[in-house]
C-alpha cells in the first residue's frame, strides 16, 4: 500500500511525496532456516580448511629447506674468481676447491672474471642467487682496500656476502737488489732516510697490494720512496735485476725466483710470524719495525642470505682441506700461508682490514677512481 501526502517547499507549489509501506514479513519455513544454517557451516568449514592448508604449507617450508640443506650439494658449484687464470690467487683457490670437492662429492667450476681491481668478479658473486651453488673467492683488495680506492663498487663487502672462511695469507716481502748496500731492514730504513726519494720501488699498479704495503712502510718509518708502477710483474723483473728499480714490497710468488737466483735479498716479511717458505727471513718486528703487517689474503664467500647450514657445510669442507698436509705443502709452494678463519672471524677481520687500509689510503692522498 502507498500513502500520498503533499508538501509545499518552495513557491507554494505542492510536490507529491509517496510513502511505501514495507511488505508484510513472510515467516521463514523450517527448511529455509535449515538451509541457511547449513550454508554458514559450509562457509566456515571452507575458511577453516584454507587456514589449515596454509598452516601445513608454512610448516612444510622449513622442512623442505632443511632437507635441501641436508642433501647439499647435489650438483656442481660455480665459484667466481676475480683474477686471471694462472694467477697466484687462482692457483691457490683451485688447490683448495679440489680438496673440498673430494669431501663434498661434487666438483667446483671456476669462472675467472678479472678486472677493476677484482671488483668485477666480486660483484658477480654478490648478486648471485643465495642457494649455495654460486660462490666467490675474493681478496683483501675487493673486500677491504677497494672501498677507499673506488667511488662505486657495485656491492657492499660487509652486507652483500655470507662469509665462509679465510683460507690463505700471502705476506708482502721486502726485497732489495743484492748489489745494493743495505743488508738488513734497519739499514734499509737508514739508507732511505739519508737518500729521500732516491730509492725506486716497483708494483703492478696504483692501489695494488705492493703499492699499499710500500705506502704503509713510508708512513711508519718516515721515509720517502719513489713509486714506479708497471702493468704486470713481467715488466718489473728485468728492471729490478738491472738495478733501475731495486726495491720491492712484493708477494712471494712474484720474487721467489729472484731470491733463489741471488738477484734479490729478502730483508723481512710483513707478517706476525715467519713464512714457511722463507724460514730464515725475519718478520718486520724481529727486524726492528713494529706493527708492520701487510698481506694479501684469500677468502671464500657466498651471497648474503645463504642458508647457514650450507655455509657451515662449506666451512667444514674447507677446514678439512686445510688440515691436509698435501694442500698445505702446495700452498707453501705458491708462497701462501694456510690460515683459517671461520665465518664470524672472517666478518670481523674484513671490518678491521677495511678500517686499516682506508686510513692508510687517506693519508696517501689517493683520489677514488
Amino acid at each position: 500500500m502507498a500513502n500520498v501526502s503533499a508538501t509545499q517547499p518552495w513557491g507554494g507549489q505542492s510536490i507529491a511525496r509517496v510513502e511505501h509501506s514495507p511488505p508484510p514479513l513472510k515467516p521463514r519455513s523450517l527448511a529455509d532456516r535449515a538451509a541457511g544454517h547449513a550454508g554458514k557451516i559450509r562457509a566456515r568449514g571452507k575458511l577453516l580448511l584454507s587456514l589449515w592448508i596454509a598452516a601445513v604449507l608454512a610448516a612444510a617450508m622449513p622442512t623442505a629447506a632443511n632437507a635441501q640443506s641436508a642433501n647439499y650439494p647435489t650438483r656442481p658449484i660455480q665459484v667466481y674468481v676475480p683474477f686471471a687464470g694462472g694467477s697466484a690467487s687462482d692457483v691457490i683457490t683451485r688447490i683448495l676447491l679440489n680438496r673440498m670437492a673430494a669431501s663434498l662429492g661434487q666438483p667446483f667450476v671456476v669462472d675467472n672474471r678479472p678486472g677493476a681491481g677484482g671488483n668485477i668478479g666480486t660483484v658477480a658473486g654478490a648478486h648471485a642467487a643465495p642457494d649455495g651453488y654460486t660462490l666467490v673467492m675474493s681478496t683483501s683488495g675487493p673486500l677491504a682496500a677497494n672501498k677507499a680506492l673506488f667511488k662505486e663498487l657495485g656491492y657492499d663487502p660487509q652486507k652483500d656476502f655470507a662469509p665462509i672462511c679465510l683460507f690463505a695469507v700471502l705476506p708482502n716481502v721486502i726485497v732489495i737488489n743484492s748489489r745494493l748496500q743495505p743488508k738488513t731492514l734497519r739499514e734499509l730504513i737508514d739508507y732511505a732516510k739519508q737518500h729521500p726519494k732516491e730509492l725506486n720501488y716497483g708494483t703492478v699498479g696504483v692501489g695494488s697490494s705492493q703499492h699499499l704495503a710500500a705506502a704503509y712502510f713510508e708512513q711508519l718509518t718516515g721515509t720517502e720512496l719513489t713509486h714506479v708502477p708497471y702493468r704486470n710483474i713481467a715488466g718489473y723483473t728485468p728492471d729490478f735485476i738491472a738495478g733501475q728499480v731495486p726495491l720491492g714490497f712484493q708477494l712471494l710468488p712474484n720474487v721467489i725466483g729472484l731470491i733463489k737466483s741471488g738477484d734479490a735479498r729478502a730483508l723481512a716479511v710483513a707478517s706476525s710470524r715467519r713464512m714457511t717458505a722463507l724460514p730464515d727471513v725475519p718478520t718486520a718486528a724481529e727486524a726492528g719495525l713494529q706493527n708492520y703487517e701487510s698481506s694479501a689474503w684469500l677468502a671464500l664467500l657466498a651471497p648474503a642470505n645463504t642458508d647457514k647450514a650450507i655455509v657451515d657445510k662449506l666451512f667444514a669442507a674447507a677446514e678439512e682441506a686445510l688440515k691436509d698436509p698435501k694442500v698445505r705443502a702446495l700452498f707453501t709452494e705458491q708462497g701462501a700461508e694456510p690460515t683459517l678463519l671461520d665465518p664470524a672471524g672472517l666478518k670481523r677481520f674484513m671490518v678491521s682490514e677495511t678500517d686499516k687500509w682506508s686510513g692508510i689510503i687517506r693519508k696517501l692522498g689517493l683520489d677514488p677512481m
